[in-house]
């Protein structure tokens, strides 16, 4: 199959919608900000579409298997890998904020601190273990169809694949139904994509229009830490693990390019969630793999999140001089793992995990997320970059591990990324 030329190509178009929107939002803020609506259409056309495709993809990769016992197994292999490099993007995070110190030198007098953040308080108080258990239980059946909570539709689609296995003889059609039915429902994600661009362009334009690129000089060096840890977290952590499991970051990274160029485009990771899940079942990742760890590591897996807490709350300390001994860093760390979980699946969790984490840690005063909430759009972006990365190399090397991943067929995809684009579009 022929390559499409480039500009008829997703990924190009979407870099010309990025720079577009950032051109306009510089030059024309007013008329940047208005441009809010067509990025939050978008993300809501998107997410439409993300309940029937976890629930379709992870119900019948479970109906296709016979041995139940193996989902159990994958399951708990994928949270053994989201709880170890959860906790290693943590660290990461403590680490460099002692060795870079990106706070130091502010000296901001706790006392002059200015900035509503009670909404993010109000929601950390709100977000409880015991809340958090109880809201991945749906109120009915089909509920989880039509809301936005990805846990009540894993939970539904895994009980509704393994009622398929025990009643394989009497409910083969339901099977085939719902098989029929995938094809359309990627139709849908296909048409949806086409509208990329215009989503793009919209929330860029926004962004820049609302906060403004001047926003982000004051805390350049914050942002620019941030950045450059995720990086490296990227290409050094998450590279290396994809080498000893024989394919290249760099590669899966450009086979993955118009979702991630998405995401950077509406700093939303579930822009890209419809699109990731085809691509990696096409990549070579077997159906079940993909139905259950995508999403999942959408709550539980989230790298760029973790580098984030722990690094803006030791900024915050470091600006407003405030000494955090090694034990206290630690109940950090601890403070921060939970609290990450506790907000899985919650709209916004990155600010949110942030207050959760400092209203346990009394010697930040809260109000000092006011330092950063005007850039925290600018690393919000980043942030989702690093989750959805981190959630593809994660699913790569669980069906790696559970040997239901087809290495030829991988190898190819990853080597002829633009034919397979063309082919997913037919």
């Amino acid at each position: 199959m022929k390559t499409k030329k480039f500009y008829k190509q997703l990924y190009f178009q979407v870099i010309i919608a990025i720079i577009a929107g950032i051109l306009l939002g510089h030059f024309y803020p007013e008329l940047g900000e208005k441009m809010k609506p067509v990025g939050d259409g978008f993300i809501k056309l998107v997410k439409m579409i993300i309940a029937p495709v976890i629930f379709i993809t992870l119900t019948l990769g479970i109906a296709h298997m016979t041995d139940l016992k193996k989902v159990g197994k994958i399951a708990l292999k994928a949270m053994i890998y989201f709880l170890t490099f959860s906790t290693l993007a943590l660290i990461i995070g403590l680490i460099v904020g002692n060795i870079v110190q990106p706070g130091a030198g502010l000296n901001i007098d706790p006392a002059t601190l200015s900035g509503d953040v009670s909404e993010y308080q109000q929601k950390a108080h709100d977000t409880t273990v015991t809340g958090f258990i109880t809201n991945i239980i749906p109120q009915t059946l089909f509920s989880p169809l039509v809301g936005e909570n990805i846990l009540q539709v894993l939970l539904v689609a895994i009980l509704m694949g393994v009622a398929l296995v025990l009643t394989k003889e009497k409910s083969q059609k339901i099977t085939d139904f719902l098989q029929d039915l995938s094809t359309p429902i990627f139709k849908i994600v296909h048409i949806l994509m086409k509208l990329a661009p215009i989503g793009a362009f919209g929330a860029m334009a926004f962004t820049i229009g609302k906060y403004g690129l001047s926003s982000v000089l004051n805390l350049i060096f914050l942002v620019g830490t941030f950045y450059i840890t995720s990086f490296l977290f990227v290409v050094l952590v998450l590279g290396a693990l994809a080498w000893y499991n024989g394919f290249n970051i760099f590669k899966l990274i450009i086979y993955l390019k118009e979702e991630i160029l998405l995401v950077l485009g509406t700093s939303s990771s579930e822009s890209a969630l419809p699109g990731i899940m085809e691509k990696l079942e096409k990549a070579g990742c077997s159906k079940t793999i993909v139905g259950l760890v995508v999403p999942t590591g959408y709550s539980f897996n989230l790298d760029g999140t973790n580098i984030y807490m722990t690094l803006a709350s030791l900024f915050i300390a470091q600006a407003l001089n405030i000494h955090l001994p090694l034990e206290k860093q630690l109940i950090l760390l601890l403070v921060a793992m939970l609290s990450s979980k506790g907000a899985a699946g919650v709209t916004g969790a990155g600010f949110i995990t942030l207050a959760a984490t400092l209203a346990v840690v009394p010697e930040i005063p809260i109000a000092g997320m006011t330092l950063i909430l005007g850039i925290d759009k600018f690393m919000s972006e980043c942030r989702a970059l690093t989750n959805v990365i981190g959630n593809s190399v994660a699913t790569v090397v669980v069906a790696n591990w559970e040997k239901q991943l087809d290495k030829e067929q991988l190898h190819y995809c990853l080597n002829h990324p633009n034919k397979i684009e063309s082919k997913l579009e037919v």
